[in-house]
């Protein structure tokens, strides 16, 4: 019979939240498929060490590390590693321990120096031979080395993944503070200059500065010129004569200007007191950024790329190319890791050289774009530089309808700052159609809207009601009183029946022969053509906060604790929810169980408490089935157990609809109101009147006509038919409860 497979896990260079969740999925994902797997502690530094350093890993060795930052088999850079006799050692005592295998999760300079390693592997096991350190049969059993790279960084630099470990929770950082500075900054209408993290990538300071309404942002990529500082008092000017009581600077640690000079925080600050006589205020957030509970996101998808790591260490080929596992537009990607390293140090090199576009373009698509976005953002309305075309003066109204969503108020922002940038005059409908009905509209200026995005609620009103056939003469007559141009629909799946009905009454209707386009904002995630709803995230991390204080509280005793999150009909939240809490078990609505199916959990539970397991979760969306309800489970389990433990029960409720949006529900909702604007602006400008909606997908970003809404939706129960999450279970059953097999792989693209 073989040896089982041996695979090693190390983490490496800087720390970074959600390298725990990618150490305890590479551990149960290996466990799971019958390979062995080893902790290397402290980084290539454990290799080089060897002894007890190398740690075989077992389940119950990576439980309870799903919530906690930083790395608990610890991070190192090492200098050993990086010369011959250090890569020797750590030869060595891996082929000693019979492992062959690793995941490495680091940066650019982790993954380069395992790059080196594999490539050396040969000639490092033929010396050892020679120097009679190992055996020729020992070598000959691990003669290639095989290797797959997970990205930790806080800083977002790697370019070929569109987020790596840790950057999420990184930004959740900043933005906290942010808000917080911003308060007080506006109490006594202070400036505030904050310095984050980003050596080389200006990602983290550009996100934040969208995300939280910034006046002024200084990236690495594209270095400011002679004069740059009097734009930026400039800026500042406009930004307090607009309105604005606080004015915020976000700054890279790497900016410099185009002449390589550095500018930190407290230059800024000295610029301001020098030349305006204030006296600003800095903030340098250091290493607070990286530390901390990682935000769900950050643990939901180390998770999901640990589990496609081992698989790609299992199934892939001995003599595959380099790579690494990234995510691309949701989808979990192998990326040649060779290229990627090179152009991530050809951003440098542009930078260095002035080639500005260059570094910027490398970035990605979604990086210039929101460069492009925060200068409009931040821009007051000037008249000189005022936009000119036939679109120009155009009324744009904005109304939410369907439940609550936390970013509905950043979208209307976003569409009242990025509508007057483009000439139109913006319109709020207080109270969803019904508003609309009564006519309460009003005009929305560009001050007004400032604090909006990051407020949860929504300012205008949202109400469910689609309106009746009865109601839509009173609605074209609205249109027509209030002189609207065009409807921009934010909401959930009431919003899109709401326009849906209005586009098909057109012909009875001459007043609905506007531009009408839908902007996705739902918890519930069940918007057609869109794979990410505004507000999803946010309820997410609501849902994992509430879910981590419930494991809390049952710590002290033997329990099983049901919770059951929204997302009526879709399981979005449930799966997501689950993946990012540990829990054992999700019940969805697409998977309904059965009686028999309850019956075998409960038995399994059961067993799992005899031999010593003291907390077990389990998550159950709202519908997930129309018989067995969370009462129903709840006593299933308790009778089954027969007083070997527990069973406490709680929905979770409307808390998944409060607090502030998510930086990422934040940046979600400006960008898909930036195309929903785009598609507006090019009705208005051909004199069409399309109805759209704005979807975001693996390989879209744009709208599609409403008219053809109910061709991607189950009707019966109002969500998409084809629901890309769903691929991630799998993922769920391998690293929730030990013992349970795999079925079905993970999709890898190519990137």
């Amino acid at each position: 019979m073989p040896e089982p497979i041996r695979i090693g896990v190390l983490t490496s260079g800087g720390d970074a939240p959600g390298m725990n969740a990618a150490v305890r999925a590479v551990v149960r994902s290996a466990l799971a498929c019958g390979a062995v797997p080893f902790a290397i502690m402290e980084g290539w530094q454990g290799a080089v060490d060897g002894g007890d350093r190398i740690v075989e890993m077992g389940w119950t060795d990576v439980s309870a590390i799903l919530d906690r930052g930083g790395t608990v088999i610890g991070t190192a850079r090492s200098k050993d590693f990086r010369e011959r006799p250090g890569m020797l050692a750590a030869a060595r005592n891996l082929v000693e321990h019979g492992i062959d295998r690793l995941v490495v999760c680091g940066g650019d300079g982790s993954l380069t120096g395992a790059k080196i390693f594999r490539a050396e592997w040969p000639g490092l096991l033929a010396e050892l031979v020679d120097k009679g350190e190992l055996d020729r049969a020992t070598v000959d059993a691990h003669s290639a080395l095989r290797i797959v790279g997970l990205v930790g960084t806080i800083d977002n630099d790697l370019v070929g993944t569109d987020t790596t470990i840790g950057t999420d929770t990184a930004l959740h950082r900043i933005i906290d503070a942010v808000d917080q500075i911003s308060s007080t900054a506006a109490s006594h209408q202070r400036t505030f200059v904050v310095e984050v993290m980003g050596r080389r990538c200006g990602y983290l300071p550009l996100m934040a500065a969208v995300a939280s309404g910034c006046d002024y942002v200084l990236v690495p990529e594209l270095p400011p010129g002679p004069g740059w500082e009097e734009d930026m008092l400039e800026k500042l000017r406009i930004g307090r004569e607009a309105g604005r009581r606080e004015s915020l600077i976000l700054v890279a640690e790497g900016a410099a200007d185009q002449e390589g000079n550095r500018i930190g925080a407290q230059d800024i600050a000295q610029i301001l007191r020098d030349r305006r006589g204030e006296d600003a205020r800095v903030t340098i957030l250091g290493h607070v950024q990286r530390g901390g509970t990682p935000s769900a996101y950050d643990r939901w998808m180390p998770t999901v790329l640990g589990f496609a790591a081992v698989q790609e260490l299992i199934d892939g080929k001995a003599d595959q190319e380099d790579h690494i596992i990234g995510v691309r537009h949701n989808r979990v990607a192998r990326i040649p890791l060779e290229e990627a390293v090179k152009r991530t140090h050809a951003v440098a090199d542009a930078i260095r050289e002035g080639r500005y576009d260059d570094a910027i373009a490398a970035r990605g698509a979604g990086f210039t774009q929101t460069l492009r976005i925060n200068e409009i953002m931040s821009s007051p309305p000037d008249e000189a530089g005022a936009p000119e075309g036939p679109t120009v003066g155009k009324r744009i109204a904005i109304v939410h309808a369907g439940g609550l969503a936390p970013g509905m108020n950043t979208a209307a922002r976003a569409a009242v700052r990025l509508g007057i940038g483009r000439g139109y005059t913006m319109l709020g409908i207080h109270g969803g159609f019904p508003g609309l009905i009564a006519s309460d509209v009003r005009e929305l200026n560009w001050a007004e809207v400032d604090a909006w995005a990051f407020e949860g609620g929504a300012k205008l009103g949202t109400r469910r009601e689609v309106p009746s056939v009865e109601q839509l003469y009173s609605i074209g007559r609205s249109i027509e009183t209030n002189q609207i141009d065009g409807l921009l629909v934010i909401g959930g799946f009431n919003a899109y029946l709401a326009a849906h009905l209005l586009t098909s009454e057109r012909k009875r209707y001459p007043a609905f022969r506007i531009p009408i386009v839908c902007v996705p904002a739902s918890i519930d995630n069940n918007l057609p053509g869109t794979e990410l709803s505004i507000g999803a995230d946010t309820a997410v991390n609501n849902a994992v906060w509430a879910l981590d204080r419930v494991k809390e509280s049952a710590a002290a005793s033997s329990r099983c604790f049901v919770a059951e999150v929204m997302g009526r009909y879709c399981g979005y939240l449930s799966m997501m929810a689950g993946i990012a809490s540990g829990a054992e078990k999700v019940y969805l609505h697409e998977r309904q169980p059965d009686l028999a199916a309850i019956a075998a959990d409960a038995q399994r539970m059961t067993e799992s408490f005899r031999k010593g397991r003291q907390l077990f979760l389990v998550v159950r969306n709202e519908q997930a089935s129309p018989r067995y309800n969370l009462e129903f489970m709840s006593r299933a389990f308790e009778q089954e157990g027969g007083g070997l433990f527990d069973v406490r029960q709680d929905a979770i409720g409307h808390l998944q609809q409060g607090s502030k949006p998510s930086p990422f529900d934040r940046l979600l909702a400006t960008r898909l109101v930036y195309y929903a604007l785009k598609e507006m602006d090019e009705q208005l400008a051909a004199g069409t009147h399309r109805a759209s909606y704005i979807g975001f997908s693996s390989s879209y970003i744009g709208s599609h006509p409403l008219e053809q809404m109910m061709d991607n939706v189950e009707e019966e129960f109002r969500r998409p038919r084809d629901q890309w999450w769903l691929a991630f279970e799998p993922i769920y059953q391998a690293i929730s409860w030990q013992g349970s097999p795999i079925e079905g792989g993970l999709p890898v693209i190519d990137a």
